[in-house]
């Protein structure tokens, strides 16, 4: 074990003597991170998101109580800052103005939206399963997920009054206040009085803040900072793996195996080493924008062990660049290649939400996914319990990959005299 942290350390202390590695690991992310927060008007007065009259058009085909809540809370004073709600009656020429750019996103309420959640008058249960339709703009990717929250936030309130009516009703029954055979009927009556009286609340959370009742802050800066640290923490970790064919190519790994120390030892050793190296970087930028912009990242706890996650599950695709590599040179343009790529897949420049089905599972590949999913669960509210998913999919991703690098670098002798 003492001999794997004297390999990592060593990586470590190489990489932050390289300048123009630093550059591309800190430098540049940072700066990038300070013209967001220019853009996003953070050193303007410190609590402005830059956000706000993100147009949005609404077709409420239900005519029921739930439908006309929604189209109500988006058109509140609470909301009237941050929103600009116009009404349509034609879901498809609302969509054709997302698709020419004078909208960033279209609300549609079908026909029996209400009915699907309230039994309509003279019956014991709700009718068919109505889905609210969101057509969204993918170049607007933060005012998509304003939207996006607004309608979540709805849909989610109308459902924890449902709920908790039957959970209260159940609780009466086994108390013995009332019958059986009245159960169903009783529950989905208050089910329908708590759904409604939810909807009607108009208090709405984005990201962590209540809208309703109080002032909007969405903080952009929360969805824009995690993207960028760890799409460079593609580079940075697969400019660890690179030092495993430099030296090799030096010179100095032929005389690293001529003593007491096996291939497997060098391998986790560069593996702890790229490991530090990461975790440095984000935990670097994490700071910076703490301080500078006072980004709250969420439970502290939390964002530290998805920090190790992340940066374990992208070590396991930077030892994989590594053993695929010929040289140095390619590493480097491996690595930047992969970078902007899973940059763009995993949701730094896009919002995956609005993307097909078939595009979302291929982000999964990516640790920028996994991460940025749980950095956004995070920063909205969320702990540790929440983002045990993307933890154990980043895991899982480190371990595979680091594997069958091990089984590459070994075919190729490259960690051996």
């Amino acid at each position: 074990m003492w001999k794997l942290l004297l390999i990592g350390w060593k990586d470590v202390r190489l990489a932050f003597r390289d300048r123009a590695a630093l550059i591309l690991m800190l430098l540049a992310p940072f700066l990038l991170t300070l013209g967001l927060g220019a853009v996003t008007g953070r050193f303007s007065g410190g609590s402005s998101s830059g956000i706000s009259h993100i147009p949005v058009v609404l077709v409420n085909q239900d005519g029921g109580r739930l439908g006309d809540a929604l189209i109500t809370l988006f058109q509140s004073k609470d909301l009237g800052d941050l929103v600009d709600p116009t009404i349509s009656d034609d879901p498809a020429a609302a969509r054709k103005l997302v698709d020419e750019n004078k909208a960033v996103a279209s609300v549609v309420i079908p026909a029996g939206f209400t009915d699907s959640i309230i039994p309509p008058q003279g019956l014991t249960a709700p009718g068919a399963t109505v889905s609210i339709e969101l057509y969204t703009n993918p170049t607007a990717p933060t005012s998509v997920g304003v939207i996006k929250t607004i309608v979540d936030g709805f849909l989610s309130q109308v459902e924890v009054g449902r709920v908790g009516a039957e959970v209260a009703v159940t609780q009466l029954v086994q108390s013995g206040r009332i019958r059986i055979q009245d159960a169903q009927a009783v529950g989905m009556s208050a089910g329908a009085d708590q759904a409604g009286a939810a909807a009607q609340s108009q208090s709405i959370v984005l990201n962590n803040v209540t809208a309703g009742g109080g002032t909007v802050k969405f903080d952009v800066l929360a969805l824009l900072a995690p993207g960028m640290a760890l799409m460079f923490l593609m580079y940075t970790v697969s400019y660890g793996g690179r030092s495993l064919l430099t030296e090799r190519n030096q010179g100095t790994l032929p005389r690293l195996l001529v003593s007491p120390t096996t291939s497997a030892q060098i391998l986790g050793g560069k593996m702890i080493g790229i490991l530090l190296i990461g975790a440095a970087q984000m935990f670097i930028l994490i700071l910076g924008t703490t301080v500078m912009f006072q980004l709250q990242w969420g439970d502290s706890t939390a964002v530290q062990i998805l920090v190790l996650a992340a940066v374990f599950g992208a070590t396991g695709w930077g030892m994989l660049i590594t053993a695929l590599a010929k040289s140095p040179g390619q590493v480097d343009l491996i690595g930047m290649a992969v970078m902007l790529t899973f940059g763009i897949l995993g949701g730094t420049f896009t919002n995956n939400d609005a993307m097909p089905a078939w595009y979302r599972a291929v982000t999964k590949i990516t640790p920028n996914a996994w991460g940025l999913n749980g950095f956004t669960t995070l920063a909205q509210g969320g702990g540790l319990q929440d983002i045990l998913t993307p933890i154990a999919a980043l895991l899982i991703m480190g371990l595979v990959l680091f594997a069958v690098s091990v089984l590459l670098i070994n075919r190729r002798g490259l960690a051996e005299k």
